[in-house]
């Protein structure tokens, strides 16, 4: 292994303001071998955030611009980087390990990946909460739509449903966490296909080795299903332009797991709802107490008492509340950060907190939705099928 070529590549990542934390073993330079060729990490740490041509790449970097657009092409369908349209052209950039080039490795995840993955999280541990408790967090929680009283005003952002109804592609995946504890010897009890995907453009999803093509209706089902499983809904931390719906749990979701084990309060970005209880209602059955994911509700004296520093703000306790006691009501003002419009403002935002110049990346015109990425993996379905 050419440690030169991977250590490049780990510092452009951590130059993006995601962030990827590096260790004094230098194990998460394995991880990036095992994912990337050397041609791959070399080409990737000459680009940009901004998405460029093949032929601008090139020319920039001094190489041929035919071999350097089928490399780009074959790295955009490893999920290593984006691709979008801009007119007749098609541009690429890239993307952060999280969300981002760790996800679109489910088709790929092993054994061995897994234990480097394990090595680095557990050494890097103070890097990894450096970066996962670093403002604006990288999730925010979506709560239950039915947990939230019908007179509060609620935005589209707080509702899973509402995140679709622009799409035109619809998918489900597996897990990554909850495949990634598997191959850990740590298997979770949860339902294992539950990630939501939409696009969009049409048939986003149709060459996609890693995601089932779904109607809306269906993802619709999806998001009722994982509710009444007690998972928790969350998503990017920004107002438009969500492409993914999560359903986490916090034994296996890496942000979840930040926030509920190691105390990291701003890996997850909870939602603008609070759980309380009427206490002359509530009978304390304890249903609340078994369905928490965070210890928040405990009983005492036979009634429900809510720890609103833990609340996440989901709603499941809400849900399952037999006796109607339990119920979400908006936090207060000063306990409301305001969420990021939209990936650019985020993006941006987190740079600031990390001290990051985008300018280094060069510059920050993040593209909008387009059907690259799937045009690209059909071309490379009808090769191998030919």
């Amino acid at each position: 292994m050419n440690q030169e070529i991977y250590r490049k590549l780990a510092q452009k990542l951590d130059g993006i303001p995601n962030g990827f934390p590096q260790t004094e073993s230098g194990v998460e330079l394995k991880v990036l071998a095992k994912i990337y060729t050397p041609e791959e990490a070399a080409l990737t740490s000459e680009m940009k955030l901004t998405p460029e041509t093949a032929e601008q790449i090139a020319r920039r970097i001094g190489k041929d611009p035919a071999k350097t657009a089928s490399l780009l092409e074959e790295m955009v369908r490893k999920g290593l980087i984006r691709a979008v349209d801009e007119g007749e052209q098609c541009k690429f950039g890239l993307i952060p390990w999280v969300v981002g080039v760790y996800e679109n490795q489910l088709g790929r995840l092993d054994e061995e990946l897994v234990q480097l993955l394990e090595e680095w999280f557990a050494e890097g541990a103070v890097q990894w909460a450096g970066v996962l408790n670093t403002l604006p967090s990288i999730h925010k929680v979506i709560p239950v739509e039915k947990s939230i009283p019908f007179e509060v005003q609620i935005f589209p952002y707080e509702q899973a449903s509402a995140l679709l109804d622009n799409a035109k592609s619809f998918g489900v995946r597996k897990c990554i966490c909850r495949v990634h504890r598997g191959l850990a010897g740590q298997p979770c009890k949860y339902p294992l296909e539950t990630c939501v995907v939409f696009a969009q453009a049409e048939g986003a999803f149709d060459d996609d080795p890693d995601t089932r093509t779904i109607t809306k209706e269906e993802a619709i089902g999806i998001l009722r299903k994982t509710e009444e499983a007690g998972l928790i809904h969350s998503s990017a931390n920004v107002r438009e332009g969500h492409e993914y719906i999560c359903n986490c749990c916090t034994c296996c979701c890496g942000l979840m797991r930040s926030l509920y084990m190691f105390g990291l309060e701003n890996s997850v970005a909870r939602s603008d709802f609070r759980a309380t209880v009427d206490p002359e209602t509530c009978t304390g059955c304890g249903t609340c107490v078994k369905r928490c994911q965070f210890g928040v509700p405990s009983i005492l004296d036979d009634v429900s008492h809510v720890d609103e520093r833990r609340c996440v703000g989901c709603g499941q306790c809400v849900t399952t509340c037999p006796s109607g006691a339990m119920t979400l009501v908006r936090r207060s003002k000063d306990q409301i950060s305001l969420t990021p419009r939209d990936a650019r403002e985020w993006t941006v935002e987190r740079a600031r907190k990390r001290g990051i110049s985008l300018q280094e990346l060069g510059g920050l015109d993040l593209p909008t939705a387009s059907n690259a990425r799937a045009r690209i993996l059909a071309s490379g379905h009808k090769k191998k099928t030919r």
